[in-house]
């Protein structure tokens, strides 16, 4: 069974940062696509950026030039920097892999991100 546990989240003013983390427990090459999405109340999931097993990455629309997604092979790790964040950045930010073998797909439980006004 695929784990994503991911850590980072937390409670920031209009136009901070934060970099939130998911570490996998398998082999990131395992997975064809690895990505981040969010949640808001009353809202439906939004993919927030995505990187493939390759290295190429899509943003969403709302937080291109702004977030800034990355890896570490190594450490199975995959990385959301997030700058000049706004109150509409405020939700649950979940990770997702999407295994290169099975039909599977996997989410994380999800870290809060707040962005105060």
């Amino acid at each position: 069974q695929v784990q994503l546990v991911e850590s980072g989240g937390g409670l920031v003013p209009t136009g901070g940062s934060l970099t939130l983390s998911c570490v996998v427990s398998e082999n990131i090459f395992n997975f064809k696509n690895m990505g981040w999405y969010r949640q808001s109340p009353g809202k439906l999931r939004e993919l927030v950026a995505i990187m493939s097993v390759d290295g190429n990455i899509n943003y969403g629309d709302s937080v291109k030039g702004r977030f800034t997604l990355s890896r570490d092979t190594v450490k199975n790790t995959l990385s959301l920097q997030m700058n000049n964040l706004t109150p509409e950045d405020t939700a649950i930010y979940l990770c997702s892999a999407d295994p290169k073998f099975t039909v599977d797909f996997y989410w994380g439980h999800g870290t809060q991100v707040t962005v105060s006004s």
